[in-house]
C-alpha cells in the first residue's frame, strides 16, 4: 500500500500532491504543474534571484516606455529607478519599501509624469498583503487608493476619470486580495503542518504510554503466576523430600500436588503469552480461558493448604456482582498475600483470609501469626508483589496497607470500590 510522503521543500502541497499522484499512476506530469512547482522551488530557494529577475523585467518595460515617449529628461530616469530598484528589498521590509515607493509616486504625480514603473506600487502592495498583518495591508491599500484617485483625476489612463478610477481600483483590489489570499493560505498550511506534527507526537506518546502500561501489566501477571506457583512448588517439594523416608505415600501425594501446580501455572502462562502472539487464532483461544476470580479462591486456598500452611477463608456481608476484571484483582491480592506468607513467614500456625462486603466496597484482609524472615526482606522492601497489588487496586480507587501486626505476624489489608458497571 503506498504511503503518502510530505511535499518536497519548495513545493506547495497542491503541486506536490498533483506530482505525487502522477508519479504513482505512471503518467507523465502535466507541463504547467511541473513548471509551477519548479518556479515555487526556485522562489523559496533563491528569493533574491527572483526579485532581481522581477526588477530586470520592470527595467525592460521602463526602457520600452522611455523609447516610446522619447526625450532625454534625466530626472525621469531617476524616478523610474527609484520606483524599481527598492523592490529588491521588498521581502526584508515590505512596509518600508511600500512607503518609499508611495512617496516617490507622489513626487511623480506632482511632476505630472506617467511612468510604466508605477507597476512597482502594485507589487509592493501585494508583498505587504502577503507578509504583513491585515490591518497594515488595508492601510497600504487605502494609501494606494488615494493615489488611484489622484492619478485618475489628473492622467485618466483609461480615457476617462470614472473608467480610469474603476480600472485602477480593480488593479489595487486584485493585488490586495491576491496577497491576502497567499498569506491566509500560507498560515493555513503552517497550521496544518503544525497540527500534523502535534498529532504525530501525541500518537507516539500514546503508543509509548500504552506499551509501558502493557509491559507493566504483563510483568505484574508474570510475577503473580510465577512467584506464587514456584513458592507452592518449592514448599511441596521440600515437604515431599522430608516425608520420603517416613511416609512415602504422603511424599507421593505432595509430588502430585507439585505436578498439578506446575500444570496450572503453565496453563496461566500459556493464556497470558498467547494474547501476545501474532497468530489471531492462538490469541483468541488464549482469551477464551477466563482469568481467575472469586470462584477460584477456594481452589487457591486448598492449594496453599497442601503446602502444610493452615488457611481459613471467611466471607461476610452480601457479595456484590463484580466484573471479571475486578474479581481478578481480589484474587491476585489474596494470592500475593498467601505467597508472601509462604516465602517470608516463619513458624506460621494460622493464616486468615477475610472478604467483607459493605455498601459499595469490598475489603480484603490476610493475616498470619508468624514472624518475618530472618533477613527482614518482607518488612524492609516492598518488592514487586506489593507494588503490583497497589497498582491493581488503584485502578478501582482503592488502597493497600501492608505491615507487621502489633501482636505478631503480618497483615495485608486492601479495600476497593465495587464496580457494578460493565467490565473495563
Amino acid at each position: 500500500m503506498p504511503v503518502a510522503r510530505p511535499p518536497r521543500p519548495g513545493l506547495s502541497p497542491g503541486g506536490a500532491d498533483a506530482l505525487a499522484a502522477d508519479a504513482l499512476s505512471g503518467q507523465p506530469p502535466p507541463l504547467w504543474p511541473a513548471v509551477s512547482g519548479r518556479l515555487r522551488a526556485l522562489r523559496k530557494a533563491h528569493p533574491w534571484l527572483v526579485d532581481s529577475l522581477l526588477v530586470a523585467a520592470l527595467e525592460v518595460i521602463t526602457l520600452i516606455g522611455v523609447v516610446h515617449r522619447g526625450g532625454n529628461v534625466w530626472w525621469i530616469g531617476i524616478l523610474d529607478q527609484a520606483l524599481i530598484l527598492p523592490l529588491v528589498l521588498r521581502r526584508r521590509s515590505p512596509s518600508g519599501v511600500f512607503a518609499f515607493l508611495a512617496a516617490v509616486a507622489l513626487i511623480q504625480w506632482l511632476a505630472g509624469e506617467r511612468l510604466p514603473s508605477d507597476l512597482s506600487l502594485l507589487i509592493a502592495l501585494y508583498t505587504v498583503a502577503a507578509h504583513q498583518p491585515r490591518r497594515r495591508a488595508l492601510l497600504a491599500a487605502a494609501v494606494l487608493e488615494i493615489g488611484v484617485v489622484l492619478a485618475a483625476a489628473r492622467f485618466a489612463p483609461a480615457g476617462g476619470v470614472l473608467g480610469s478610477l474603476i480600472f485602477l481600483s480593480g488593479l489595487v483590489a486584485t493585488a490586495l486580495f491576491s496577497g491576502m489570499t497567499l498569506r491566509t493560505r500560507r498560515a493555513y498550511l503552517a497550521f496544518v503542518v503544525d497540527r500534523a506534527l502535534r498529532l504525530e507526537r501525541e500518537r507516539d506518546q500514546q503508543a509509548r504510554l500504552a506499551a509501558t502500561a502493557e509491559r507493566t501489566r504483563i510483568a505484574r501477571e508474570m510475577h503473580d503466576i510465577v512467584a506464587h506457583s514456584l513458592s507452592v512448588m518449592v514448599t511441596l517439594a521440600d515437604g515431599a523430600a522430608a516425608a520420603h523416608a517416613t511416609d512415602p505415600h504422603q511424599s507421593v501425594s505432595a509430588m502430585r500436588d507439585v505436578s498439578a501446580t506446575g500444570r496450572q501455572a503453565l496453563t496461566e502462562m500459556r493464556r497470558l503469552l498467547g494474547v501476545l502472539r501474532d497468530d489471531d487464532d492462538t490469541a483468541a483461544d488464549a482469551q477464551l480461558a477466563p482469568p481467575p476470580g472469586l470462584p477460584q479462591l477456594d481452589e487457591l486456598v486448598s492449594q496453599v493448604r497442601g503446602t502444610g500452611l493452615p488457611v481459613q477463608l471467611t466471607m461476610t456481608g452480601q457479595p456484590a456482582a463484580m466484573p471479571p476484571a475486578q474479581q481478578t484483582v481480589v484474587y491476585r491480592v489474596v494470592q500475593e498475600a498467601l505467597t508472601n506468607a509462604i516465602k517470608h513467614g516463619r513458624d506460621v500456625s494460622e493464616v486468615r483470609v477475610s472478604l467483607r462486603w459493605t455498601d459499595g466496597r469490598v475489603e480484603v484482609t490476610v493475616t498470619d501469626d508468624g514472624a518475618p524472615c530472618a533477613e527482614g526482606a518482607a518488612s524492609q522492601s516492598p518488592g514487586h508483589g506489593l507494588t503490583g497489588m497497589r497498582e491493581r487496586v488503584s485502578l478501582y480507587g482503592g488502597q493497600v496497607d501492608a505491615g507487621p501486626r502489633s501482636v505478631g505476624g503480618w497483615r495485608v489489608h486492601a479495600q476497593l470500590g465495587v464496580d457494578r458497571a460493565v467490565d473495563r
